[in-house]
């Protein structure tokens, strides 16, 4: 797929290298501008990227959305 560090990946979006550690160990969540440039770059949905179906917390999540 891509292959960059996470200083890489920060650089390109304009913020620092903890911040794009600390989104991918759920630690933080970004605007949603930053979403955006995130989707925008490894060319997704912010969907795709944040909503993880497969963990059971959000499974159930989804079940009370459908209701």
């Amino acid at each position: 797929m891509h292959d960059l560090t996470q200083e890489d990946l920060a650089e390109k979006l304009g913020v620092t290298r903890q911040t794009i550690n600390a989104i991918g160990k759920q630690r933080y969540n970004p605007s949603l501008e930053l979403a955006f440039k995130l989707a925008d770059f490894f060319e997704v949905t912010i969907e795709e990227l944040f909503i993880h179906y497969e963990h059971p917390e959000n499974q159930n999540q989804s079940d009370i959305e459908e209701s």
